[in-house]
């Protein structure tokens, strides 16, 4: 397990440089950065919220989530990454807790955040069932699981998924037999998998949505929010 996620960060820390390059990652086109916005008011409660932005990348949805009056520690397996998170949010005078660890296993305590989110990053994860399960002795009562998914590819894949596609970042054939959710997650695998853990789970459809994507994407894009009602 360790070398395939030394591997996985290995990998980013390489991706790390033209990672906002596309527009959904670094939300410097308006109306991509509105649209983001928007759903996350849909999604989360109202600020001040103790938020995990868990797999954060460059950091671009914790500085939206900061502005926006949230308490927010963001963490990635990728030096890099969080190296240029910390770069970004000093330019913006934004303050955001940023550590690098492996989303699977955050060094934080339980129940004591409001809200868990994640994007994109239950394809990368070698144990996702893990990962969630851990996510939820997060939550405090009320709290809430938030995971922007998507299904772009197969399991089975020898190379990487099809140009376009939000995980057309490399060839992740070295790691990807290790993944379960390689390719992505459809939302009628995921919500039973939250179900197990999680009162109630909302879907909210998010393929249409060309703003949020900064162009049309005609695969399955959603979000599934997990909510812990005790």
């Amino acid at each position: 397990m360790g070398n395939v996620l030394g591997m996985i960060a290995a990998h980013w820390d390489g991706q790390a440089a033209r990672f906002d390059d596309e527009v959904d990652h670094g939300l410097t086109a308006p109306a991509t950065r509105a649209a983001w916005s928007r759903w996350l008011s849909v999604w989360l409660p109202e600020p001040p919220a103790r938020i995990a932005d868990l797999g954060c990348g460059t950091g671009s949805l914790a500085l939206l989530l900061a502005s926006s009056g949230h308490e927010v520690t963001a963490s990635d397996i990728s030096p890099e990454m969080v190296r240029r998170a910390r770069q970004k949010a000093t330019a913006a005078g934004v303050e955001v807790e940023l550590a690098v660890a492996d989303a699977a296993s955050p060094r934080l305590a339980a129940r004591s955040l409001d809200v868990v989110l994640v994007r994109h990053l239950a394809w990368t994860l070698p144990n996702p069932h893990h990962a969630i399960t851990t996510w939820a002795s997060l939550l405090r009562p009320g709290g809430r699981l938030v995971m922007v998914e998507g299904r772009w590819g197969t399991a089975a894949q020898t190379g990487p998924p099809p140009a376009g596609s939000d995980i057309d970042h490399g060839d992740y054939t070295d790691v990807h037999r290790s993944l379960p959710w390689y390719g992505g997650v459809a939302a009628d695998t995921l919500i039973p998998v939250l179900g197990q853990h999680f009162d109630r789970v909302d879907h909210h459809d998010l393929t249409s949505d060309d703003d949020l994507w900064g162009q049309a994407v005609t695969d399955e894009r959603y979000a599934a929010v997990a909510h812990l009602d005790t």
